[in-house]
């Protein structure tokens, strides 16, 4: 019962919301009512040393921060011999350099345009987000493996204000719609989960 409830609640319900936005997207190009209220709230609050900062900062959602902690964490549960959790934690993080670029291609959603931004503007697609869903990815993944022991509640709280700040870097570049972001997460929940169950993995 308790291995149903997880589906419906981590899998499912994130599944049926996120293919709603993406059909929604996909079919009318729309850009929610909300979507660019967001953003143009977000960039009254521009000045130049936040542009500086949050450039330098988004690159942690992937290159800079993901990516290498990934591996050294994968590494630390290796030499600890825990095979099965370095396999998922692998698996669930590098799967995003498959998922997230090829949902792009098949929404197809430009980026906004909504003002000049010295942050260059990625030539690929907006819909979903890749640093968001790598981000989140990265931090339910290890949610996941640390569940129920002394580490579950800082990760928790330090990997959440991690996704928080990551996902205002991109909407505060101008490079992605919040319904960009919410998409991404609902992905990330969905995909760390299910791989989780499929894997069997432990704490």
């Amino acid at each position: 019962m308790q291995v149903r409830l997880k589906i419906i609640i981590a899998i499912v319900f994130p599944l049926i919301l996120f293919t709603a936005l993406a059909i929604e997207i996909k079919r009318n190009s729309v850009i929610l009512a909300w979507d660019n209220s967001i953003l143009l709230a977000i960039h009254q609050t521009a000045q130049t040393h936040i542009d500086v900062f949050a450039a330098t900062l988004t690159d942690l959602g992937i290159y800079w921060g993901v990516i290498p902690l990934t591996a050294a964490i994968s590494l630390f549960l290796l030499y600890h011999r825990k095979r099965q959790q370095a396999l998922y934690l692998l698996i669930t993080v590098l799967g995003c350099a498959v998922i997230s670029p090829t949902i792009k291609l098949l929404v197809h959603r430009q980026r906004p345009h909504l003002w000049i931004s010295l942050y260059p503007l990625p030539e690929n697609y907006s819909f979903p987000s890749g640093h968001a869903m790598w981000s989140m990815t990265f931090v339910v993944a290890l949610v996941i493996l640390t569940w129920g022991n002394r580490w579950s509640l800082p990760v928790l709280v330090s990997g959440g204000l991690f996704v928080v700040v990551i996902a205002w870097t991109r909407l505060y570049l101008g490079v992605h719609f919040p319904s960009d972001i919410l998409a991404s997460w609902l992905l990330s929940i969905a995909w760390a989960v299910s791989t989780s169950l499929l894997l069997r993995v432990k704490n």
